[in-house]
């Protein structure tokens, strides 16, 4: 059969959509199994687990979705797998004990290398090093503006988010804030950018322009030692990962007050927020599980055992 022009221009329109289509899985790296978990968004139940490497900690996704990304800490590298068929790709030198790292939009990812007291930025097609960066000492949180143009790095020794130009690669600003700060965050619109001290228990609110402090607050309990933080879609509330505290906390993203806080496994550590902003996934590194909980009226819906000291999520969404 002879197909017509219009037919095969619709057939590979199709084609691109089938391949654009996201699996909705999440997954999860156990730092102490060195493995990734595959859980099912829709089931919540675990599909399949992966061998990744030694001490898998960052995760993240490409922006067309078709590669995972995974920290491999131990052997200073990335592993890159594909969310479909979970098969490894390939992995690529990513320097000294790369921890955590964000992807920009244009596809290059930001890596935090604790042991170097340095950031990367690598291109992961082709594992090319495109910048170096020296930033504080032990560096590990890494959040990218919604526009691409300031990425900021914690260093949780030096006590600073280091403020960072793109595509200039310069530090711009050292912002002096509590004690260890692990991740970092910023609002939709990049005007503010929020931190969490773990040492402190505080999470902390900067003003970019500025890189002043504009506003700061105690988690109010000697067990909250706060690691990620997410803003939600609507950018009315914050998720701040807990700690040893065992809860998310959801706070008021304006004025920084408790509006609850979540109980979920222990030593809630990662967290992930799906497209929708309807699910928000934690994950717990003691209790060896991922709790998965609906922002709607902010409760637990299900509970999924992972691998051992789950670390860092993604979502395939």
């Amino acid at each position: 059969m002879k197909l017509t022009s219009a037919a095969i221009l619709l057939a590979a329109l199709f084609t691109q959509t089938v391949l654009a289509q996201s699996t909705g899985r999440v997954f999860v790296t156990n730092e102490r199994s060195n493995t990734v978990s595959v859980i099912n968004g829709t089931t919540h139940q675990l599909e399949a687990t992966i061998e990744i490497g030694e001490r898998p900690r960052g995760i993240g996704i490409s922006p067309d979705g078709s590669e995972v990304y995974v920290a491999i800490s131990k052997e200073d590298k990335i592993a890159v797998f594909d969310p479909k068929s979970l098969k490894i790709l390939r992995t690529f030198h990513a320097g000294e004990d790369p921890e955590a790292f964000a992807v920009h939009p244009n596809g290059n990812i930001y890596i935090s290398n604790e042991d170097s007291a340095k950031a990367t930025v690598i291109n992961p097609n082709n594992g090319e090093v495109i910048a170096e960066i020296p930033v504080g000492i032990e560096p590990e949180g890494v959040a990218i503006s919604s526009d691409g143009k300031r990425v900021i790095i914690t260093s949780e020794s030096t006590n600073m988010l280091h403020v960072i130009a793109v595509p200039e690669h310069k530090i711009i600003t050292n912002i002096l804030v509590g004690a260890r700060p692990r991740a970092a965050t910023f609002t939709h619109d990049g005007k503010f950018a929020y931190a969490t001290a773990e040492i402190g228990g505080e999470v902390i609110k900067v003003e970019m322009a500025t890189g002043k402090i504009v506003q700061r607050i105690s988690l109010g309990d000697d067990k909250a030692k706060p690691k990620d933080i997410l803003l939600s879609k609507d950018g009315k509330s914050l998720y701040v990962a807990g700690g040893r505290l065992n809860q998310v906390m959801v706070l008021d993203s304006d004025s920084l007050t408790l509006i609850k806080g979540i109980p979920v496994g222990k030593r809630v550590w990662g967290l992930a927020l799906s497209k929708d902003g309807k699910r928000l996934y934690s994950s717990n590194g003691v209790s060896s599980d991922v709790s998965i909980i609906n922002t709607v009226d902010n409760t637990v819906i299900a509970t999924t055992k992972v691998g051992k000291f789950p670390w860092g999520i993604v979502i395939d969404d």
